[in-house]
């Protein structure tokens, strides 16, 4: 673990230990930091021109490693965790690049759609997103995770909910109470 990943790890009181040492730095810091991430924390796998947001809860740490390399590591993450599930979160601008401007993006776009497998993926103008992160970091966790990236529009964004309670479940358990008040 490079000194700058062990200070940002021990800034956020996430635990460093012997066996986090022989790991990539970023990996470090999410292993600790996922098990006590829940939901409305988000985790953000950037481009390398993303910016170092100033919201107290916004933590950017340089992983040196590839985007997709990382969006995969924390998916895989992710799914291991069994509290927490994700809702991918996209640029909408993505889906208007094209070759000329950003050679590379269709290769990236197909590959990226190959890692997100089956899950939802909604999409909202980039400075909208921003906009829910600065608002996010007032009262919760966000982990920048910042790439090797050089196209536009690539950041994936993964607002965390919980795994084992529903958007239904919770639905019903509103209706639920709102039919239980007394009038």
């Amino acid at each position: 673990m490079t000194r700058a990943s062990l200070l940002v790890a021990l800034l956020l009181g996430f635990a460093v230990t012997g066996d986090s040492l022989a790991e990539s730095p970023w990996r470090a810091v999410l292993g600790q930091a996922l098990p006590v991430y829940g939901h409305r924390n988000w985790i953000v796998i950037a481009d390398a021109a993303y910016p170092d947001q100033t919201a107290p809860g916004i933590t950017t740490l340089s992983t040196g490693a590839s985007q997709l390399e990382v969006v995969e590591g924390v998916l895989e993450a992710i799914s291991d965790s069994k509290h927490v599930r994700p809702k991918v979160w996209l640029d909408k601008e993505l889906t208007y690049l094209d070759e000329e401007h950003a050679p590379g993006i269709g290769a990236y776009r197909r590959r990226l759609k190959d890692l997100l497998g089956d899950r939802r993926v909604e999409s909202m103008l980039h400075e909208e997103i921003i906009e829910r992160l600065d608002q996010a970091g007032k009262t919760f966790r966000v982990l920048v995770l910042k790439t090797d990236m050089k196209l536009p529009y690539t950041s994936v964004f993964l607002e965390l909910d919980c795994a084992y309670w529903s958007p239904e479940a919770e639905r019903h358990l509103r209706e639920a109470m709102r039919a239980a008040k007394p009038e």
